[in-house]
């Protein structure tokens, strides 16, 4: 008896087992069939939406583009306008970027920043090629939004026909080779809607397809482009460690140098006053305030190596509140704007605030300027800093100095640094950084 219910209980237990091995799988499916359908609905709305698009960024494109052609040959104002449309071409881009990441989930990264100077604008390749995009991608889209309307609708009259036929004021639908004036006719052709409809939603998805590797290919970052920004980051990178190695010496050094030896003093000073307490109670005071001395000497010089290494100011509180600490510290007087919410990433924080902090103490020794005006702002998702001040200039990222290491470490978190320093003055200093690295 007991070895029948036991049996019965272990056969109960792998049936179990078996339910729930195959619920998932089960469940599995379901989700794959649930996001191959929104896949194809996303996929249906781009081909339906492609047509307008298509039209407004090709007008734009053409008429700018031709304008500015023409516009060269009469007047100078053709470069600069020509220069404005790479713009446009760039935003219209990021818009294009956007769209297909929605329906097509194709994540194509934005570039980096606009070039700078108008050689750089007039040869710069991805903008001549989000210029280009346009031009190509209207026939394509020309081709997806009919194929796409023909096969809709087409299918969609097919499979209805069974429910509107005998509404009809002529009870029956003439297709031309065929009329279809029975029910058994048209139930045929409703058979027919469904086969016209799957090779409408492959044919979309093809082409939608090929829309995608049209705009990867021309909005996206070139092979080219990815192998000069991997030299670049790695060349930054070693530097960063470099610098990041140099940084630990001195941080060993100083503590060496400055709080250990107040310690050092400090212990000794109360070892000298315990053993002359007794005999010497006034020697032992002086001793006790000279020890009293050496720890609030020691308490700032850990307090400043702190500050250098991460500010708590700027965890607790923010950049806007650690920017005003340095420019509360400045000799030089600074008038500060910061608008930066949502607040970014806090490896991105402390780069810039350590930007400023560099910053500020260059326009203190080397500028002799009489002020100097700092702006913080989130722009999207980078964090643009701009760092100005009425000095007398000249001031350049030599190998080795201040800025050079400003610049490795922005360009080790893939942001950009730019220094505009004529002699004689201003400076202005801008950096890059994208808020999310």
């Amino acid at each position: 008896m007991t070895g029948w219910v036991g049996g019965v209980r272990a056969a109960t237990l792998d049936d179990v087992s078996h339910s729930s091995a195959l619920q998932p799988t089960e469940a599995g499916r379901q989700r794959v069939v649930r996001q191959a359908g929104l896949q194809l609905a996303l996929r249906m709305v781009m081909a339906l939406t492609d047509l307008p698009v298509a039209t407004f960024t090709f007008v734009v494109m053409v008429t700018l583009v031709s304008t500015s052609v023409g516009l060269i040959a009469a007047f100078l104002v053709g470069i600069p306008l020509l220069i404005v449309t790479g713009m446009i071409a760039r935003a219209l881009a990021n818009f294009e970027r956007a769209r297909i990441r929605l329906f097509l989930d194709i994540d194509i990264p934005r570039l980096p920043g606009r070039p700078r100077g108008f050689k750089a604008a007039l040869t710069d390749g991805p903008t001549w090629r989000a210029i280009l995009y346009p031009v190509l991608h209207f026939p394509l889209a020309i081709a997806t939004f009919s194929s796409t309307v023909a096969a809709l609708s087409t299918s969609l009259a097919m499979i209805s026909m069974p429910a509107w036929l005998g509404h009809v004021p002529s009870r029956h639908a003439d297709l031309g080779a065929l009329t279809v004036a029975d029910q058994r006719t048209a139930w045929l052709m409703a058979a027919v809607g469904v086969v016209i409809g799957v090779i409408g939603a492959g044919l979309t998805y093809g082409l939608t397809t090929a829309e995608g590797a049209l705009a990867k290919a021309l909005l996206g970052v070139s092979a080219a482009q990815l192998a000069k920004r991997v030299d670049a980051l790695e060349g930054s990178r070693a530097r960063v460690v470099d610098a990041a190695e140099a940084e630990r010496r001195r941080i060993e050094r100083d503590l060496h140098d400055g709080a250990q030896q107040r310690l050092v003093s400090l212990a000794m000073n109360l070892g000298r006053a315990r053993a002359r307490y007794d005999d010497d109670p006034d020697a032992a005071r002086v001793l006790l305030d000279e020890a009293h001395a050496d720890a609030k000497h020691a308490l700032v010089e850990l307090r400043d190596l702190a500050r250098g290494l991460h500010p708590a100011v700027l965890t607790d509180r923010g950049l806007d509140a650690a920017l005003s600490g340095l420019a509360g510290r400045s000799p030089v007087p600074v008038t500060l704007d910061v608008a930066v919410e949502p607040r970014c990433n806090p490896t991105i924080e402390a780069i810039a605030y350590f930007v400023v902090s560099e910053a500020l103490a260059n326009i203190a020794k080397h500028s002799g300027a009489s002020r100097a005006d700092i702006v913080a702002r989130r722009v999207g998702d980078r964090l643009r800093l701009t760092i100005h001040d009425d000095g007398v200039g000249g001031a350049a990222a030599h190998p080795g100095s201040g800025l050079a290491g400003l610049s490795d470490r922005v360009g080790g978190v893939d942001g950009t640094l730019r220094i505009e320093s004529p002699v004689g003055g201003p400076t202005d200093l801008t950096v890059e950084l994208p808020c999310e690295s």
